[in-house]
């Protein structure tokens, strides 16, 4: 809340490590189209991880966006970001200050540390929600004009689920959780897969579902695994937007997409996200928490369209990806175990005042870092066999994870004993960003 208005605040993030001018024009667009309809005082928050030559278009471009009432452009490269990292961790005092500055802010590309960083600035600029877009993504048209998704998620986010039932098309939820507050308002995407393994399906469909499998539960039955092969990254589809429709639910964590997401700050003060490196889906976490602590949501149709970038396709770019990928398989031996942990928690994920319990989730994560690694062993010996078959760079890349099989293991469950001790610092941390104000947060 702005004090000196009255108005309240909300950081609308992009975070990016590319060039991507559209893409900020267009985010420019959603938040004066945010004030303009809701009233609300945006803070444009543009992370830029780029190298300097893109940096300086993208502060190009920035200077050139029309002043907008309401809207507060912040364009913080890496140093401007790790200043004020310094400053909060100092102020917060954990025990170990170096590796905490590392998770926030490390030198490989994170997707859950990038968004960590927005949750904290955020809290610093004094906004009651993060809305989250991707650079490698736009919003659809129709009749000439952007579909923005803030629309819905100004519309309910935060509210009590009762009073957003009057902003929705219809209510699937439990009147047992009417009294919650909406905690998260997503969508999806069109365009081409969230994962870029699309050239697998088009070489090989048997092998693209034995690879697309490995990120399910090893006791998952064929069946079980086939349905998760079906829906697996693929969004929305095709199906362009025609018309609104929107859904008051506890969201399926398959039905959304972090480039299209946002959440109530109840969430972010409480719990951060997974800062693994090079790690595809280290980002979903909440997605998948909110579901299983029954806090309610809203599922809308206004999808961004995705795209892939010319980076990905060069050698460099391709190796990059795939070791992500396999990086995001391994993870899911220790976040299958917590997710069905957090399902089989409900109502414990949440406190007395329904606020979701940090303790409870760190106390699962760290009883996975104690399985088995021969599951991994399985899906590093199941991609090597299925990249050989497909020969070319796909052969030369298995090779790669054959050499560096044991380092994969070993950071796929230290990633986990890192995010547990996150979670452990992060309410230090965030109250030492909101104390910090806004002038730490933009200076």
């Amino acid at each position: 809340m702005n004090r000196a208005t009255g108005t309240d605040r909300i950081c609308l993030a992009l975070p990016t490590n590319r060039l991507c001018s559209a893409a900020i024009s267009a985010i420019a667009e959603e938040a004066a189209y945010a004030t303009r309809h809701f009233g609300v005082e945006v803070h444009l928050l543009i992370l830029d991880s780029s190298d300097e030559a893109t940096r300086r278009d993208h502060a190009h471009v920035v200077a050139g966006l029309p002043a907008t009432h309401n809207v507060v452009v912040h364009h913080l490269d890496e140093e401007r970001q790790r200043d004020f990292l310094r400053r909060v961790i100092r102020k917060a005092g954990p025990a170990e200050p170096d590796l905490i500055l590392d998770l926030l802010l490390p030198d490989a590309v994170s997707y859950g540390s990038c968004t960590n960083r927005a949750f904290l600035i955020a809290g610093a600029l004094g906004c009651r929600s993060v809305h989250r877009r991707d650079s490698d993504s736009a919003y659809q048209i129709l009749d000439g004009e952007p579909v923005f998704p803030i629309h819905h998620e100004l519309a309910s986010l935060g509210r009590p689920a009762a009073e957003a039932s009057t902003e929705v098309s219809e209510t699937d939820l439990d009147p047992a959780h009417a009294h919650r507050p909406v905690s998260m308002v997503g969508s999806s995407f069109i365009g081409e897969l969230s994962v870029d393994i699309d050239e697998i399906r088009r070489l090989d469909e048997g092998i693209y579902h034995d690879v697309v499998s490995l990120w399910a539960p090893g006791h998952w039955s064929d069946e079980r695994k086939r349905h998760l092969v079906e829906e697996s990254f693929k969004g929305s589809g095709t199906e362009r937007f025609t018309r609104d429709h929107s859904v008051l639910t506890l969201v399926d964590p398959m039905r959304v997409d972090m480039c299209n997401i946002s959440f109530d700050h109840e969430v972010y003060e409480r719990m951060p996200l997974p800062p693994a490196t090079s790690t595809i889906g280290s980002d979903y976490f909440l997605i998948h928490l909110v579901h299983d602590a029954a806090l309610p949501g809203v599922l809308h149709n206004r999808d961004i369209e995705n795209f892939y970038t010319p980076e990905r396709r060069t050698d460099p770019g391709f190796t990059a990806y795939q070791t992500r990928f396999v990086k995001f398989l391994l993870s899911m031996l220790y976040f299958n175990f917590v997710y069905e942990g957090m399902a089989a928690a409900g109502p414990a994920l949440l406190d007395e005042h329904q606020r979701i319990r940090p303790d409870t989730v760190v106390g699962l994560l760290r009883a996975s870092t104690g399985l088995d690694h021969t599951e991994n062993l399985w899906r590093l010996e199941r991609v090597g066999i299925s990249y050989r078959k497909l020969g070319g760079r796909y052969e030369a890349f298995a090779d790669r994870l054959t050499a560096r099989r044991d380092r994969l293991l070993d950071e796929a469950e230290r990633d986990i004993e890192h995010f547990a001790l996150l979670i452990e610092a992060w309410a230090a941390l965030m109250r030492a960003a909101e104390d910090h104000g806004v002038g730490s947060a933009a200076g």
